[in-house]
């Protein structure tokens, strides 16, 4: 097969790297059940407005017989954890070995594959059963632990720390989120997924800031408020049907010693400042169990919840959350969109007009900073419309953070069905990668070899598409339950009915749209 014929056969594309691999898209029939499914909540929705808010259970769970497992998770995690921790940091210098020295085609390398194919989707997706499970094992802050305080645990030393507060300043998202921002620029602007070596080195970059961090300030300040992977897992663990709490907030309220917050001489104290027995959601807590440790009437323990219901009613509202959330949203629709065939074109076509003839970085930065504008003055355009609309009782700020909400199962759901068709698609061959991760003797992919990979699927693309369909329709559903009990809380009896909610329905319509536009669409593989 010629290469004429290779495009005209829709899994294969021209781009600037050459020829590159494609993803077939939704089908148009899924699309539609989406489509129907949306405008009939949507409907139900508008129609029944003060409609009692419905929980969520776990309906198909027997009583107690899940309460068992977890209690054995309870007994055997420190240990498991421990394992994870070794497994993972052995895996993390394997590639940053590979980056560094291996060869630098990008689909023979281990640090890129591993990194950009197969970990960040596979983060995404485990957040859906584990919630923050990663944090507790994440080798960036494992090793920013060895290395400045040597393996010492508890409070007896203080850990070659310098133990400062974290400024005013920055005990907020707005560093995570800048940091978030960065990254994606230098993720899809440098080319830095083509990159081993780029790869290691931003790799050990987050290390040395984690231990920067460790270094100047009290406790995990890095994983409290600078990680921009641990507040994205933080913030979608709202949304994960488990949970780090206390078995009876009776013993929490008797409780004079506090250890679950100030640790003990073997314990170290929780790493985000969380007290336990007002702990009402899952945004900062890194599942790390020093609380079920240290708690000394064992009173704290994982359980399982309704799906999504802290982000329906319990998370509480504010100003720069919101903010984190609404980017969230951008910036996965960005990500999905710099993988259509369609971007390369459009990016080159308007540096021409604007003669952008570099590396076309300034175009790149342009069209980032539009991914983030356009969604936040929609948004902003909603909230505006529904303060209007209801009277101007609740205050405008106060309605931007409680509704901001919503915008988060939409981005749960669209960033776990685009990273759904990568892993099942781009995993294949890392098994070959682990015994060989620094591509010795590597050449570039054939196109027989890449269309191989395409076909050796996981899974089937049937399912796939049945999955990613009922993810989105999951998304919008979870979005609407949520705006339904917020709008409830503010507004009560001085509701005006099914008008105030128009504006967000729509918002929460266009976006699902907007997602299932990007799935329709073929997607370029990563590597």
């Amino acid at each position: 097969m010629n290469i004429s014929e290779l495009l005209r056969s829709s899994l294969f594309c021209s781009t600037e790297g050459g020829l590159s691999m494609m993803h077939p898209g939704l089908p148009p029939g899924w699309a539609g059940v989406v489509g129907v499914v949306v405008a009939l909540l949507s409907i139900r929705l508008l129609a029944t407005p003060k409609a009692p808010a419905t929980e969520l259970r776990f309906r198909w769970i027997p009583g107690g017989r899940w309460d068992g497992s977890l209690r054995v998770v309870r007994v055997l995690g420190p240990m498991l954890r421990q394992i994870l921790k070794l497994a993972l940091v052995a895996l993390f210098g394997l590639i940053v070995i590979a980056g560094l020295f291996g060869t630098p085609i990008p689909e023979r390398n281990l640090a890129t594959v591993l990194t950009w194919n197969v970990w960040w989707a596979v983060l995404i997706l485990s957040i859906f059963f584990a919630g923050s499970f990663w944090c507790a094992v994440c080798p960036w802050n494992t090793l920013a632990g060895w290395l400045v305080r040597r393996g010492r645990t508890g409070n007896a030393a203080p850990n070659n720390s310098l133990n400062l507060r974290v400024p005013r300043i920055l005990r907020n998202m707005w560093p995570a989120l800048a940091l978030l921002t960065g990254l994606t620029w230098l993720e899809l602007g440098t080319g830095l997924t083509g990159s081993p070596r780029a790869t290691a080195i931003l790799a050990l970059l987050m290390v040395v800031l984690a231990a920067v961090s460790l270094a100047i300030f009290e406790r995990r300040a890095f994983c409290r408020y600078f990680c921009p992977v641990g507040r994205t897992v933080g913030f979608y663990s709202q949304l994960a049907p488990i949970e780090l709490r206390p078995v009876d907030l009776e013993v929490c309220e008797r409780c004079d010693t506090l250890a679950c917050y100030h640790g003990t001489d073997q314990i170290e104290p929780c790493p985000t400042h969380l007290v336990m027995g007002r702990l009402t959601e899952n945004t900062y807590c890194t599942s790390c169990s020093n609380c079920v440790s240290s708690c000394p009437s064992q009173n704290v323990n994982w359980r399982l919840r309704p799906p999504s219901i802290e982000v329906i009613k319990k998370a509480r509202p504010h100003w720069d959350e919101a903010w984190f959330m609404l980017c969230l949203l951008a910036l996965t629709g960005f990500h999905g969109l710099t993988m259509m065939p369609l971007w390369e074109k459009g990016v080159s076509s308007f540096a021409r007009i604007v003669g952008d003839s570099g590396d076309l970085l300034p175009t790149f930065t342009f069209f980032l900073s539009l991914s983030l504008v356009v969604p936040a003055m929609v948004y902003s355009g909603a909230v505006r419309m529904t303060y209007l609309l209801t009277g101007k009782v609740v205050s405008f700020k106060k309605l931007f953070s409680n509704l901001a909400f919503v915008t988060l199962p939409l981005a749960f759901a669209y960033h776990l069905a685009h990273n759904l068709g990568h892993v099942v698609r781009e995993s294949d061959g890392v098994l070959g990668l682990l015994l060989n991760p620094l591509g010795a003797g590597a050449s570039p992919l054939t196109l027989a070899e890449k269309q191989g990979r395409h076909l050796d699927m996981l899974i089937s693309p049937e399912l796939v598409f049945a999955l990613q369909a009922g993810l989105m329709v999951f998304g919008f559903w979870i979005a609407l339950k949520v705006l339904h009990h917020r709008y409830r809380a503010l507004f009560a009896i001085q509701s005006s009915g099914s008008v105030g909610l128009i504006p967000m329905v729509l918002l929460a319509v266009g976006f699902t749209g907007f997602h299932l536009w990007l799935l329709m669409q073929p997607m370029i593989m990563r590597l």
